[in-house]
C-alpha cells in the first residue's frame, strides 16, 4: 500500500460566481417600486497553503479532482448572494507547483506560504447595481463569471541543509537516528527506507536538518530502483555526504568506487557540483571494515574529500562528524545572499494600452482578445434582448467599434470575442452611437418617472450630459 507520495497531478476548479437578479420591487398601492436585484456572490478560491504538519501529497494522490464552491445567485430585496467558500489544501514545506509543460508557477517554501492555484469567479451584477440616471428599470442583471480551472503537478522537494547519499544499507538511516531524535525503521536488508527520513541536530550553536535520500544504485538518474523518485529531495540541502559502506558482503563493491557510482548518479541528475561534499566511512566497528577504512582514506583525502571513519551502531567518530557539518551549513548559511523584505512592484499600464486587442484573421474573422471584453460576453445573458444591448454600449465605450473601423471592418463581417476554443461569434453591425434607438435608450422606464426634487433632476441631467459627452468621446473619427 502507498504510504508516501512526492509527485502528483492535481486538477483543481475554483467556484464560479452566483448570477445577479433582475428583480422590482413591489408593494401596496406601489407595484413598481424601483430595481431591487442583488448580486451575485463571488466563487471561491482553491488556495495551496505550506503546512509542516503535512509530510506527503498521499492524500491528492487518491483524491485528484479538488473544487471549490460557488457563490449564490442574488435575490430580490437587495439581497446579495453568499460568497463561495475558499478551499484550503494543505501542502508539504517545499512543494514545487508546475504546469502540465513543466514550467515552475510557484516555489513554496515555509510555513503559511500560499498560492492560489485557481481563482474564484466575480458575481454578476443585479439590476440594482446596473441602474442609472439613464437605465432606471433594467430588465436583465449580469451573469456570474465561471472559476478558473487548472491542472498542476505538485512536486515534494525535501527541505533540509544536510543530505545523506549512498547506497541502500549503507547505514544512513542509522546515522540519522544516532545524530538527531528522528526514528526511521531500520533493517539489514535493501531499500528499507522507502521516504526520505529528516532529523534536527544541534552542535554547539548550531541548529541543522539532515536528511538521508533513499535508492540509490546504479542507473538512478535514469529511472532505476527508486532512485529517480527521491533524487529530486537533494536540490535544496546545502551540504552532500556520502555514506559509504566498509563492511558490505558484496564482492563486487567498495568504498571509492561506491563513491565514484553515486557521483555519476548525481553528476547525470546535474545542478549538484557547487555543493560541498563529505565522505563517511561507517561500520568501523567491524574489524574487516576497520581495515578497509584505513586502507582508502588517503586515496580519498587524495581526491580533495574531508573524510570521516565512524560506526553509527556503536556511536564512533560522531562528534566531530556533527561539528564539520554544523560547520559546512553555518558556511553555506553566510554565503546565501540577505533575503530582501517584501516589495510592492507597481506596473502602469502603458498609455496607449486600451485593454484588448483587435486582429484580422486569415479567414476574414476579425478576433477580440482582451481581459474585459471576454469578461462582458461570459457575464451576458444571450436570450435577454436588453442585456446583448447592454453588452454592446460597453463594448462600443471601451472603444472596440472605433477599433474595428479602423481594421476595415465592414457591415456583416464576422466578429469573434475570446479565444478560438470558447469564443461568441456574430455578425458586425456598427452602430450610431452607443445606447442610441429609435424607439428610447435601453432601460429606460417611463413609468418611473415619479416627480422629483430639483436638485435629483440637475444631477439627474447632468449625468446624462456626461454620459453623452463619454460616448462621443468613444467614436470620434480617426
Amino acid at each position: 500500500m502507498t504510504t508516501f507520495v512526492d509527485r502528483v497531478e492535481l486538477h483543481v476548479a475554483a467556484g464560479s460566481g452566483g448570477h445577479g437578479c433582475a428583480s422590482v420591487h413591489r408593494e401596496k398601492f406601489k407595484p413598481l417600486g424601483g430595481p431591487d436585484g442583488g448580486n451575485g456572490g463571488r466563487g471561491g478560491d482553491v488556495i495551496l497553503v505550506v503546512d509542516q504538519s503535512v509530510t506527503t501529497l498521499l492524500d491528492y494522490h487518491h483524491s485528484p479532482h479538488r473544487k471549490a464552491t460557488s457563490g449564490r445567485p442574488g435575490e430580490g430585496g437587495n439581497r446579495s448572494g453568499k460568497d463561495g467558500q475558499d478551499l484550503i489544501l494543505p501542502v508539504p514545506d517545499g512543494t514545487v507547483v508546475q504546469d502540465k509543460a513543466g514550467n515552475v508557477l510557484a516555489d513554496l517554501v515555509g510555513q503559511g506560504t500560499t498560492y492560489i492555484a485557481a481563482e474564484g469567479g466575480r458575481g454578476g451584477l443585479g439590476n440594482a447595481a446596473l441602474s442609472s440616471a439613464r437605465r432606471k428599470a433594467p430588465g436583465f442583471a449580469l451573469l456570474g463569471v465561471p472559476g478558473g480551472t487548472q491542472d498542476i503537478v505538485l512536486e515534494l522537494k525535501t527541505v533540509a541543509d544536510v543530505a545523506l547519499v549512498g547506497y541502500p544499507s549503507a547505514g544512513k538511516s542509522s546515522l540519522i537516528s544516532v545524530l538527531s531524535a528522528a526514528k526511521p525503521k531500520i533493517a539489514d536488508y535493501p531499500f528499507t527506507t522507502l521516504v526520505p527520513n529528516l532529523g534536527v541536530v544541534t552542535a554547539g550553536s548550531t541548529v541543522y536538518t539532515i536528511a538521508d535520500v533513499p535508492g540509490l544504485i546504479p542507473g538512478a538518474s535514469q529511472g532505476k530502483g527508486l532512485g529517480l523518485e527521491f533524487l529530486r529531495h537533494v536540490e535544496r540541502c546545502e551540504v552532500l555526504v556520502h555514506v559509504l559502506d566498509t563492511a558490505t558482503l558484496e564482492s563486487d563493491r567498495d568504498p571509492v568506487s561506491d563513491l565514484e557510482i553515486i557521483e555519476e548518479e548525481l553528476n547525470q541528475y546535474g545542478g549538484l557540483g557547487n555543493r560541498p561534499r563529505l565522505v563517511v566511512l561507517n561500520k568501523i566497528d567491524v574489524p574487516d571494515g576497520k581495515d578497509l577504512a584505513e586502507m582508502v582514506r588517503p586515496d580519498l583525502e587524495a581526491r580533495g574529500y574531508q573524510v570521516f571513519a565512524i560506526s553509527a551502531v556503536a556511536h564512533m567518530g560522531l562528534k566531530e562528524l556533527s561539528f564539520a557539518l554544523a560547520e559546512l551549513v553555518a558556511q553555506a548559511r553566510a554565503a546565501k545572499p540577505k533575503e530582501e523584505a517584501t516589495r510592492i512592484v507597481i506596473r502602469p499600464k502603458a498609455v496607449d494600452d486600451a485593454g484588448f486587442t483587435v486582429t484580422r484573421e486569415d479567414d476574414g474573422l476579425y478576433r477580440v482578445r482582451g481581459e474585459k471584453p471576454e469578461r462582458w460576453v461570459r457575464q451576458t445573458d444571450f436570450n435577454n434582448d436588453e442585456a446583448v444591448g447592454y453588452l454592446a454600449d460597453r463594448l462600443a465605450r471601451l472603444g472596440i467599434e472605433a477599433s474595428l473601423m479602423k481594421a476595415g471592418a465592414r457591415t456583416g463581417d464576422g466578429v469573434a470575442i475570446g479565444p478560438e476554443e470558447n469564443a461568441v461569434v456574430f455578425d458586425w453591425e456598427p452602430t450610431v452611437m452607443a445606447g442610441a434607438e429609435m424607439l428610447g435608450r435601453r432601460g429606460e422606464d417611463h413609468r418611473f418617472d415619479a416627480p422629483r426634487p430639483a436638485s435629483q433632476r440637475r444631477r439627474d441631467k447632468q449625468a446624462e450630459r456626461d454620459e453623452s459627452d463619454q460616448e462621443y468621446d468613444d467614436f470620434k473619427p480617426f
